[in-house]
């Protein structure tokens, strides 16, 4: 499939934010899956898995390229070797983007629909991945770079009012934008890290990382 290249009028650091629309699988399966965690999982019942964003919530993919990171969340179920989230439910993960590590961003699905990414959280957060990891991949200035403009680009569309990485999503535990049914229900994560987010927060000081 030939994506569609969508380029963003934002300028900083000296150029364009490039927007690729390459997305996952939308269909009847991921659809009801997607109403069924939002009802099991936050607690809230809809027909359509529609969220309301005001959080973003930045990943990184522990996978080392680009196809393989697309093709694990294209599937709309979980594959077999994530038995530790299946218990939880059988809708795959996701994000609504993802960064390849030439700072090319790919719109995977709609900003406005659930995608599984942050326990807690997902009814009202976009997520944003990105290829590499903390060790032998780690991110790049060029990511670096492209979620800068990506976040500023969001503010400007949804009433964003947190920033924060993967890793430090507990800290919403207990509060009220907080909801998961299941009060055992966590997983431990180190992405992006501390490094990468303190970086991106210095650029969206209104944006706050805990409630």
């Amino acid at each position: 499939m030939i994506a569609l290249l969508l380029l963003a009028t934002l300028q900083s650091f000296g150029q364009k934010l490039k927007i690729v629309e390459k997305p996952i699988i939308w269909d009847s399966t991921r659809i009801a899956l997607s109403v069924e965690y939002l009802k099991q999982r936050h607690g809230i019942e809809q027909t359509q898995p529609t969220i309301r964003p005001k959080m973003v919530v930045v990943h990184w993919t522990a996978i080392p390229t680009f196809e393989k990171s697309f093709f694990a969340f294209n599937s709309p179920t979980l594959p077999n070797a994530r038995k530790e989230l299946q218990n939880a439910s059988q809708l795959n993960v996701s994000a609504h983007y993802l960064i390849d590590r030439d700072g090319t961003v790919y719109h995977l699905m709609p900003d406005t629909l659930l995608a599984r990414h942050v326990i807690g959280l997902n009814y009202c957060a976009i997520g944003i991945e990105n290829v590499g990891d903390g060790s032998k991949n780690p991110l790049t200035e060029e990511q670096f770079r492209a979620n800068y403009l990506l976040i500023k680009q969001l503010q400007k569309k949804y009433k964003i009012e947190y920033l924060i990485g993967h890793h430090e999503y507990t800290k919403f535990k207990g509060s009220k934008i907080w909801k998961e049914t299941d009060p055992n229900y966590q997983t431990v994560k180190s992405d992006p890290g501390d490094d990468f987010m303190n970086k991106l927060r210095k650029k969206f000081k209104k944006l706050r990382k805990e409630p």
